[in-house]
């Protein structure tokens, strides 16, 4: 799935009355369509120095086409001539591309003074990056000044007035969200959230400093959750009814600290039929966002499809409903639901889809003869992947089987990044496989994984299991056999996924149960 990012300029020209886009846009004047809205009080109050913003480029929302336009509410920041700071005592009533802000204060020792825009949650030259955004409507920038766009400028006078011009130099980075979907499952479903996270930080309080015309400072948020819901269409969320980039559809936005980051972005989707909701999980390769640009951020989003054809019992020659598949759509074939059963599962030793019974000796190792099983972990290996593979649950990561969607799982250290790790004997030192009926459990965590963390490990679902035909636990416990069995006899070992633990275990009999038989041990 091929994740894109484009850069933009907020202001290529910030002297000019057009801002020209140098990727795929081209913006024009705005002087026919801007709506315009002057103060009530007078140009000429005494007490109140003029500082005019009329540049398309200084304001602090964006539409499609490119034009930015001041927002109701939004107040600039002027220190004037005794260092006392001052806010502008008026503010747009709405969306307006010209405005004149009059500021308290007296403006006459300098010819130039410096103009500060924190936010609308800021104050003086304090800006706050906020860890919850949100945008009610696709492909609108009006959620930015809460969310933290912020900006400076040198105001200079007009000669003869008390009058000054600015234009402001925005100084967030931005980050467009573009997703599309193939998959016909999500294409039913709403985009719910943006979740962003960072190896550093990219949300908190930080300085508009006019000195290196930078925020400076650090913070500790490291993640920011962007709500895409709002009211009547959108009352669910942003569809994903697009196979193609549209920013109509569900362009989404935020604003970010400019830096070096490494990001990892979970797309929250929600099937409303079915009340399932979850994240749908991409990495970024580590990138600068400079202030004053914003980002195209396009993900084909997909989840991951498991077939139904893995299911075994231990080390079978067929899988468990081998000529009664799901996709034959036979009756009495394949359950595909939890707790559905059907009678046509393997219970005969006869059939090529029994467990393989044979052992050679109590004490002994007793190890797979299927080609595919061969090719599993053996129990050993799957006691390092428990103890020292730092296994985390994932309770939100969608994916599907079978024609309907799921979440939950657990992800793995994959054995590169295991040190130590020994197909001959587990981390105690002795070779599980020639233990009879030896078990155990472990702990996991439940904290997400780190944007620089994740490409470290792989995911194991909870694709449940079958037992005499009924299909149980799907979507909260997942099964996945070894090529070891046990050397008791009548046991295998299996690795067991859930919520609260992670085990190997061997069960009484457990070679009849329909468990995974997957390559996905990495």
């Amino acid at each position: 799935m091929k994740k894109m990012m484009k850069q933009h300029s907020f202001a290529s020209r910030l002297k000019s009355l057009a801002v020209v886009f140098g990727i795929g846009l081209a913006f024009a004047s705005c002087a026919n369509e801007d709506i315009t809205q002057n103060p009530n009080s007078t140009d000429n109050d005494k007490n109140l120095t003029t500082f005019t913003a009329g540049d398309p480029s200084t304001r602090t929302s964006m539409e499609s086409d490119g034009k930015f336009f001041w927002e109701a509410g939004d107040k600039i920041w002027v220190k004037d001539d005794n260092g006392t700071w001052n806010a502008s005592s008026n503010s747009p009533t709405s969306k307006t591309a010209y405005f004149k802000f009059k500021v308290p204060g007296t403006y006459t020792a300098h010819m130039s003074y410096k103009v500060y825009y924190p936010g609308k949650n800021g104050n003086q030259n304090q800006v706050t990056i906020s860890a919850n955004q949100s945008q009610a409507e696709p492909n609108t920038t009006t959620h930015f000044g809460a969310s933290g766009d912020c900006g400076m400028a040198t105001a200079t006078r007009i000669a003869s007035e008390r009058n000054f011009n600015f234009t402001l130099d925005h100084k967030a980075a931005y980050l467009l969200f573009l997703p599309r979907t193939t998959n016909t499952i999500l294409q039913n479903c709403y985009l719910t959230k943006v979740e962003v996270n960072s190896d550093n930080d990219i949300t908190s309080t930080y300085t508009l400093d006019p000195t290196t015309g930078e925020l400076t400072g650090t913070g500790t948020g490291k993640q920011i959750v962007l709500t895409t819901k709002g009211s009547g269409t959108y009352a669910n969320g942003f569809p994903l009814t697009n196979n193609t980039t549209s920013a109509a559809t569900n362009g989404s936005y935020v604003v970010i600290r400019p830096g070096t980051h490494t990001l990892k972005i979970r797309y929250w989707v929600k099937d409303i039929a079915t009340n399932v909701e979850g994240t749908i999980t991409k990495i970024l390769s580590s990138a600068t966002y400079d202030q004053n640009k914003y980002y195209n951020i396009t993900a084909n989003l997909n989840v991951r499809d498991y077939d139904g054809d893995h299911y075994y019992m231990w080390d079978a020659q067929q899988q468990y409903w081998y000529g009664w598949e799901w996709t034959k759509n036979l009756p009495g074939g394949q359950p595909t639901l939890d707790g559905t059963s059907s009678s046509n599962y393997p219970y005969n030793s006869s059939s090529p889809r029994y467990y393989n019974h044979i052992h050679p000796g109590y004490g002994l190792r007793n190890d797979a003869q299927m080609p595919l099983f061969k090719t599993l972990p053996n129990a050993n290996e799957m006691i390092w992947y428990c103890i020292k593979g730092d296994p985390h649950w994932d309770y939100d990561e969608l994916w599907t089987t079978m024609g309907h969607l799921y979440k939950s799982g657990m992800w793995l250290k994959k054995k590169a990044y295991i040190s130590g790790f020994n197909p001959n004997l587990a981390p105690d030192g002795t070779d599980w496989r020639t233990k009879p009926h030896p078990h155990s459990s472990w702990a996991i965590a439940h904290t997400p994984l780190s944007a620089t963390e994740v490409s470290k490990y792989f995911f194991l679902p909870t694709l449940g299991s079958y037992f005499n035909g009924q299909l149980n636990s799907i979507g909260q416990y997942g099964g996945y056999w070894s090529s070891s069995g046990s050397a008791s006899g009548k046991h295998s070992f299996h690795l067991s996924i859930g919520y609260n633990s992670i085990g190997v275990v061997t069960v009484y009999e457990g070679y009849l149960y329909g468990m995974r038989a997957d390559a996905l041990f990495e």
